[in-house]
């Protein structure tokens, strides 16, 4: 029997105004505003949602100033995926008909037909979250990075050929010192084998092939742009070096405090524990699971939500096990990520993955097979608290008697 005046929220989130929407339990609009996105704005939707006798209330992001706001006014939160309000609006018609205010119907309606089916949002603690901030703006800034890295080399195969793969990296530190001094083929023109050794040394360049090579890469190279084009040029590379310096910089700066957050963090000793798990993916494996144990009953529900659990499709006669394209992108690269490396540092892990690649499974499907197992190695650690431990490990240790 429900409530008969149990109230349902709905919030059709945009950047600058929110539509809601209140109904009652036949479906029915109590309520139905407007609200700017500013605290006085948020104040207002959550009184009038109190008001009315909202408990729950449906939008479709995790977090934001909106959600906060909701969580803080003690309502609990829904989160309804955009694909999902996508296919639900189609209950309510097929002309493909959308506004913020018909949005923000459906969300509360559904909440109030589908909603015990939906979990109430449980959100991480707030050193959690900022752990996943870092992570995730550094990993737009390795993004950039690579981005602007690839725009440099795609200019210097045109106006200065030699200096593409001279070192090993085109935005290592020793390269982008070089271009500073040396931004087009006009000016690398002065350097011979002598004076470039002498730059070397000066600039403690500690790779491994010595003057002669590098000066031969130069000159076999093709000439690239001269005179006053090559200078002109010349421009456009400091502009990208200056880019991917300023860049580094700020991934560095992430990097250390990444460190700090994560030595301050409770969970930190789970994730270092694990193979090839250093500071970065240590945190990003922290950041992207969380720290809510009750956000992951059991072992299966975290491997399905990362996507590294197999999708089965039965109809009638045909049977299809396919790759699971429904998942939370960001942990699924996490997990992934670090089962794709485990096999270099855990013994059971390299046998496992030669296993499966001899199997003739390709390495990105070895890799979430493996990545599955280490969920379930994960989740135990994570909800029990403690490190990984490869003693307590069957699997590990039956391998390590067999080889013995």
């Amino acid at each position: 029997m429900h409530d008969p005046t149990e109230r349902f929220g709905g919030v059709d989130w945009a950047t600058d105004a929110h539509a809601v929407c209140v109904v009652d339990t036949q479906g029915t609009i109590v309520d139905e505003f407007d609200i700017t996105n500013t605290t006085e704005g948020l104040g207002e939707l959550c009184r009038r949602a109190r008001r009315a006798g909202v408990r729950r209330v449906a939008i479709e992001r995790p977090d934001g100033p909106v959600v906060d706001a909701l969580l803080a006014a003690d309502l609990e939160v829904v989160v309804v995926a955009s694909r999902s309000v996508k296919a639900l609006r189609e209950r309510y018609g097929t002309s493909g008909n959308k506004s913020d205010r018909s949005d923000a119907y459906v969300l509360a309606d559904c909440l109030r037909t589908d909603g015990h089916r939906w979990r109430s949002l449980e959100p991480d603690q707030p050193e959690t979250v900022t752990i996943r901030s870092h992570v995730r703006a550094r990993k737009d800034l390795v993004n950039n990075r690579v981005a602007v890295a690839n725009q440099l080399r795609a200019h210097l195969r045109v106006a200065f050929p030699g200096a593409v793969g001279l070192f090993k990296d085109i935005d290592s530190p020793i390269s982008l010192r070089f271009l500073e001094r040396f931004p087009s083929a006009t000016r690398a023109a002065w350097l011979s084998e002598k004076r470039l050794g002498s730059w070397l040394r000066a600039n403690g360049y500690s790779g491994r092939k010595d003057p002669a090579e590098l000066y031969a890469h130069l000159t076999d190279a093709p000439a690239g742009l001269l005179g006053d084009e090559g200078d002109a040029r010349g421009t456009v590379t400091l502009s990208y070096v200056a880019i991917l310096r300023a860049l580094r910089t700020q991934i560095d700066d992430l990097d250390a405090r990444l460190d700090e957050l994560l030595d301050a963090h409770p969970d930190a000793h789970i994730f270092r524990s694990l193979p090839r798990c250093a500071t970065i993916r240590a945190a990003t494996l922290l950041a992207e699971i969380g720290d809510c144990r009750a956000r992951f009953p059991d072992a299966e529900s975290l491997c399905c939500l990362a996507g590294v659990a197999p999708s089965t499709r039965t109809s009638g006669r045909h049977r299809a096990v396919t790759f699971r394209f429904s998942a939370d992108k960001k942990l699924r690269d996490a997990i992934c990520d670090f089962a794709g490396d485990s096999w270099r540092a855990n013994a059971w892990a390299e046998h496992r993955y030669r296993e499966l690649r001899a199997a003739g499974k390709s390495h990105p499907h070895a890799e979430r097979i493996l990545a599955r197992t280490w969920t379930h190695i994960i989740w135990r650690c994570w909800q029990d608290g403690v490190a990984h431990d490869p003693t307590r490990h069957g699997n590990h240790q039956r391998l390590l008697q067999e080889t013995a």
